[in-house]
């Protein structure tokens, strides 16, 4: 027999009972993720802001800062942002862009490798974005995450109802928005890597929110008679423990992954860790109680043949007066 079958577990928690607090939780999330983007901003990468990008293998254990700030700024290349890159002799190296085009960059990074010959062993990228790229980048981005929200409730809208559409999406933001005040908080990198994380959360979110809406809409045709808050937590409690199970055993690869999957992931991973504990939030405490505020009775079910188990609660009732 299966290990997770001699546990027994059966979740009875009073998810709809919460919903103002779960609600007004996500709606103060949101607003301050956009209070932190719109102060902080986001730490773009060289793929949205545009310059020269180099990583650089120190001949020392552990590289000086310090000595590579001294030799860069006496090149005056302009803004250039130096920080240590995972290991303790691997260095990222940021240059603004300078004028002059392709050549005048090229000239900047041959400058740059002059400068550092003695202190540096390998050059592991060499990478160059021009600030039209980043901004068509940028706006190529918003594009996608905004086309891929609006399709998934389109697909829920044909799938169930259209309440269960608006619930959905609305938690879909919630996840964008409470992601972005992530990346604007934690200042991590948020480059083309994040935008595949961001779009990846959305897509794992809106699974588990399908999943769950399937169970609330199946509850509901068979217990027409009961209440809706009753409905709605039957749903939620009856896959709960999917959901916790298929959370937890993705934050064990994600973790593991953060640990020992090196910096050149680490805004990726961290951006899907936080992803995945948002989604699977919104999933059960924000898109199910919104259900409740959107009217969603079981008469705007369709048709559906009474239960036995219903039947025979009504004939016990019955006999019981």
């Amino acid at each position: 027999m299966a290990l997770i079958k001699r546990v027994p577990i059966k979740p009875e928690f009073n998810i709809v009972g919460l919903r103002r607090l779960t609600i007004g939780f996500s709606i103060a999330l949101a607003l301050l993720s956009v209070v932190l983007f719109a102060v902080q901003g986001l730490n773009f990468g060289v793929d949205f802001r545009g310059g020269i990008l180099m990583e650089v293998r120190t001949k020392a254990e552990t590289a000086d800062i310090a000595d590579f700030r001294d030799r860069l700024n006496d090149l005056n290349l302009g803004d250039v942002t130096i920080q240590r890159f995972g290991e303790p002799d691997t260095v990222l190296i940021n240059i603004q862009e300078q004028e002059g085009g392709t050549e005048a960059q090229a000239a900047a990074i041959e400058r740059v490798k002059a400068t550092l010959d003695e202190v540096v062993e390998s050059y592991r990228r060499t990478e160059f974005v021009g600030p039209k790229v980043g901004e068509e980048l940028k706006q190529a981005g918003i594009l996608a995450t905004a086309l891929a929200l609006a399709a998934m409730a389109v697909y829920i809208w044909f799938r169930f109802e259209w309440q269960f559409a608006v619930a959905g999406l609305l938690a879909l933001i919630h996840d964008v928005l409470a992601t972005i005040g992530f990346f604007a908080l934690t200042q991590l990198e948020f480059n083309l890597g994040t935008v595949a994380a961001v779009l990846t959360i959305a897509g794992y979110s809106i699974n588990d929110t399908v999943v769950i809406f399937d169970r609330v809409r199946e509850t509901m045709r068979r217990y027409k008679r009961k209440a809706m808050p009753e409905l709605l937590n039957m749903a939620v409690n009856s896959t709960l423990t999917r959901t916790v199970l298929t959370s937890g055993t993705t934050l064990i690869a994600l973790i593991a992954l953060a640990i020992f999957g090196g910096a050149v992931i680490r805004s990726f991973t961290w951006g899907l860790i936080w992803g995945v504990m948002i989604g699977t939030f919104s999933s059960v405490g924000l898109a199910v109680p919104l259900l409740m505020f959107l009217g969603v009775k079981p008469s705007t079910m369709s048709t559906g043949e009474e239960s036995e188990k219903e039947a025979a609660e009504r004939a016990a009732g019955k006999a019981s007066v």
